[in-house]
């Protein structure tokens, strides 16, 4: 019969409770930590699964700061566009009341006092900065104003057309700026035909409204000029050579018809008076050069300059309430455009957040910890390394010499 030794049973005995102790701390830890396993080499494959997933989460956090960016960015530029927008209709609301009739020069001269503090207005709202000095429609020159006053009055564009893009999701960016020759200095590629008539016009003919007959015309789309001489018209394209696209006798309010459209005219044009019609990218695109030539046309005296000087008026008004009417529409297109833009944002915030709650519950499932499980076994080891430890002690209290 095998004897085992007082110090062989002493070695095993403590070489268990060891163990023991052992399995409870680890636990302890695993439910300190709420997770199944402590380091990687515990379970490689769920730590690696972790890992992907943790990463997906990172990486979805910081699309979604940068989704918060590019909102603010967009919220700041929206602001900006408003303000624009009813400054414009603010100053197409002034040209209206400036072809009445009952108005002395002092009044156009008021108005245009007017028309010229909301184009002022406009200056600084083109040159709006987020509040970190980085101005807004500067494209990439967003260090320095891009709308500067030169010494004859005119507003120029110091910025470039660069386009600030900000990625939001895996395979997206997207632009959080417009740049101002963009917003106020380009029109609509739908905008139509704008109409002017020479500076250097000293008879009274007034043009009206221009129509769209054919636009699948030969000539559509051309720029024009109408010249009157001896009664008669001559309409002829802006090319070199010009073609002729139309020749009569002039009516007064007859329509004059030519490369699929039309236009009104009233009043006595003198010989050699001429008109432009021209799309309205040639026609000039820049809001505040067509406010800065509307407001010089106010302040130029009507009294005694007879019916030519009330013509000169009157379609000085037109061309300038057509092209800021153009610019308007504009600016209101760049704000759709802008809301398009933080609608996309909101789906992709959304589809993000339920993203991320998926990540979170296949996280979970692969390193949670079992909380109630944990607990009892915690428990389970506790009562066996107490029973262990109380029956180790009486072991150890065991001698001959007890008996003796």
């Amino acid at each position: 019969m095998d004897r085992i030794s007082t110090q062989a049973f002493y070695g095993q005995s403590m070489k268990g409770l060891g163990s023991q102790q052992q399995q409870l701390f680890r636990l302890q830890q695993q439910l300190s930590a709420n997770s199944k396993f402590l380091t990687a080499a515990d379970d490689p494959v769920a730590a690696a699964r972790a890992l992907r997933v943790s990463d997906s989460l990172a990486q979805s956090a910081q699309y979604a700061t940068s989704r918060d960016r590019a909102t603010l960015a967009l919220s700041q530029e929206e602001e900006s566009l408003k303000s624009a927008t009813n400054i414009l209709q603010n100053i197409k609301t002034l040209v209206v009341q400036a072809g009445s009739g009952a108005l002395s020069d002092a009044d156009r001269a008021s108005l245009a006092t007017a028309i010229q503090g909301n184009m002022d207005q406009l200056v600084s709202v083109a040159n709006a900065d987020d509040g970190n000095g980085q101005f807004l429609f500067a494209g990439y020159k967003s260090a320095n104003p891009p709308f500067v006053k030169a010494a004859n009055g005119a507003v120029e564009y110091m910025g470039d057309q660069g386009q600030r893009l900000i990625q939001i999701d895996v395979a997206r960016q997207i632009s959080v700026g417009d740049d101002g020759r963009s917003v106020f200095q380009s029109v609509l590629s739908s905008a139509g035909h704008v109409a002017s008539a020479s500076a250097a016009n000293t008879g009274s003919g007034v043009f009206g409204s221009i129509g769209v007959t054919d636009a699948g015309a030969p000539l559509a789309g051309k720029d024009f000029t109408i010249s009157f001489t001896g009664g008669n018209y001559t309409v002829a394209t802006a090319d070199t050579p010009p073609v002729v696209a139309a020749t009569g006798p002039y009516v007064a309010d007859t329509p004059i018809s030519f490369g699929g459209m039309q236009i009104s005219m009233s009043g006595a044009p003198a010989d050699g008076d001429n008109f432009s019609v021209s799309t309205a990218r040639n026609a000039g695109t820049d809001v505040f050069a067509a406010i800065g030539d509307l407001v010089k046309t106010l302040r130029q005296p009507l009294a005694g300059g007879g019916d030519a000087a009330s013509a000169r008026l009157q379609n000085a008004l037109a061309t300038a309430n057509v092209k800021i009417g153009n610019a308007h529409d504009n600016v209101l297109t760049v704000r759709s455009s802008l809301g398009s833009r933080m609608n996309e944002i909101d789906a992709l915030d959304t589809a993000g957040a339920s993203r991320d709650l998926i990540d979170k519950a296949y996280l979970s499932d692969i390193q949670d910890l079992d909380m109630a499980d944990a607990i009892s076994q915690i428990l389970q080891k506790q009562t066996g390394l107490q029973a262990s430890m109380g029956t180790f002690a009486k072991f150890n209290q065991i001698a001959l010499f007890n008996y003796l």
